[in-house]
């Protein structure tokens, strides 16, 4: 029987198959348990990874040039395009982030990092799915010559558990816009995209009733095209946001809607 799902471990270079996703899931499982016991990752986590490699069809080589940016809200009539976005192309040659479809700052506990890998894809995937329909979770696409190529999760704090504050809160948790999460597809880094995509979060502010937007930038950020999702602290000094507070691991950096 031909196998339709192959890759190569990236641990040891062995060829890895299954006739379709769940066989191969199932054989890198087994790959991973007796070529690299030492792997410290569950069996949920490595499916996950596995399986990503397969539907991660997305180019990972940049482009030079790219055409006209324009942003554009996941209303219903976009969700499709956001999907082939996550499925396809925003993780292309990252399959350890694929699996979250930025699902993490909605379901987990305030502080929390990570987590989204110990459950399955598909169940991120359906979570996300229900709340942009229902307007509990909100975001923009970045379009370019009318394929999706960027996003930014811009939902408000009341819908973002893992962002919610604990104490010292000048405003409800629904008058500040949260700007959780940057993806943008490899061809297309290093364009201004995530600077059109916040221009636009902070222009429609005041239309969607908030007082403040945050961004949450890494103390000690990794490589942006790596890991870092959630934007460099000059990105957001560059449209006017300012430090709020210090913590151990973040800067939560807050602008006032009008300024």
């Amino acid at each position: 029987m031909t196998a339709n799902c192959v890759h190569h471990c990236d641990g040891c270079g062995a060829v890895v198959e299954g006739a379709d996703l769940e066989a191969f899931g199932d054989a890198y499982i087994a790959h991973v348990r007796s070529r690299h016991p030492d792997w410290p990752f569950p069996d949920m986590a490595i499916r996950n990874v596995a399986e990503a490699t397969q539907r991660l069809t997305g180019s990972t080589t940049r482009l030079e040039t790219i055409g006209r940016i324009t942003i554009h809200p996941v209303s219903r009539e976009r969700i499709d395009d956001w999907l082939a976005f996550f499925d396809h192309d925003g993780f292309a040659g990252n399959p350890v982030d694929a699996v979250c479809y930025c699902s993490s700052p909605h379901v987990f506990p305030p502080g929390q990092e990570g987590g989204a890998e110990m459950r399955p894809w598909r169940q991120n995937r359906e979570l996300m799915i229900g709340l942009l329909r229902s307007g509990q979770a909100f975001g923009y696409l970045a379009y370019v010559d009318g394929r999706p190529v960027g996003w930014v999760n811009a939902s408000t704090r009341s819908e973002c558990s893992q962002l919610r504050l604990k104490k010292n809160v000048e405003r409800s948790d629904g008058e500040v816009i949260s700007i959780a999460c940057f993806v943008i597809a490899p061809p297309y880094r290093r364009h201004g995209l995530t600077r059109a995509l916040l221009r636009r979060v902070i222009d429609d502010a005041r239309a969607r009733g908030a007082a403040c937007i945050e961004a949450y930038p890494l103390n000690t950020p990794a490589d942006f095209d790596v890991g870092n999702h959630r934007g460099h602290r000059t990105l957001f000094e560059a449209h006017g946001f300012e430090v709020v507070r210090r913590r151990q691991h973040d800067i939560i950096m807050g602008r006032v809607v009008g300024i």
